[in-house]
């Protein structure tokens, strides 16, 4: 499985533009991650990409601005695991919620507690995390063996990375610096799900938030 992660302060030409060809490469899903701007610009943003999102046929999942989801009617949002212990009754509301988690601890609270799905990492060296050394595949393989939702790689991965993401157990790969850099955007997808042995048409749908779970 194969989802996108913005960062527009990567992207070198139109933002929305290289979204919307990313979105026609059919990817499982693009998560709007711009947690600099403010509540009010993230969601004039949101709007804007939950449209292409739609013509694409697309999920869009909305990244930390849980109001917004709420406002746009979006049912799946990524957070922290601060963010998801603290507002872990409102998340409640939505049918997926992905969390973003740095150990086997956190993979494991998490999944105790009622995430659908998450994102482990960073893997590999990346500049959005400069200086910070990666976790490794035996990080991912041991987040994948502890708990039993899905796991998604994230950090430096690229197309020539993903099999290898894959084979540590992770359900599929977010990739964020590639996706906003590469010259061309709409034949990403394509590439990257060569690598795998996943169906591009499938969903991430089969996630959901377990409400009965935690305390």
């Amino acid at each position: 499985m194969l989802i996108y992660v913005t960062n527009r302060n990567l992207c070198k030409d139109d933002f929305l533009k290289r979204v919307a060809c990313l979105a026609s490469g059919k990817p499982h899903a693009i998560i709007l991650r711009e947690k600099d701007l403010s509540t009010e610009a993230y969601q004039a943003l949101a709007e804007k990409v939950k449209d292409i999102c739609d013509s694409a046929g697309v999920q869009l999942i909305i990244s930390k601005y849980i109001t917004v989801a709420k406002n746009l009617r979006i049912s799946s949002v990524q957070v922290s695991m601060g963010d998801f212990i603290k507002y872990r009754s409102v998340l409640k509301s939505f049918s997926q919620v992905w969390v973003s988690v740095h150990s086997v601890k956190e993979a494991q609270e998490a999944c105790n507690s009622g995430a659908s799905a998450l994102i482990g990492g960073h893997i590999y060296e990346t500049d959005c995390k400069k200086g910070v050394s990666p976790r490794g595949l035996d990080f991912l393989s041991e987040v994948c063996n502890s708990v039993s939702i899905p796991v998604f790689g994230i950090g430096g991965i690229t197309q020539d990375r993903v099999k290898e993401v894959i084979m540590a157990g992770a359900k599929g790969v977010c990739i964020m610096s590639q996706a906003m850099t590469c010259p061309s955007p709409s034949l990403l997808t394509s590439r990257i799900l060569s690598f795998t042995l996943e169906d591009s048409s499938h969903t991430v749908t089969n996630c959901y938030y377990n409400k009965t779970s935690g305390k």
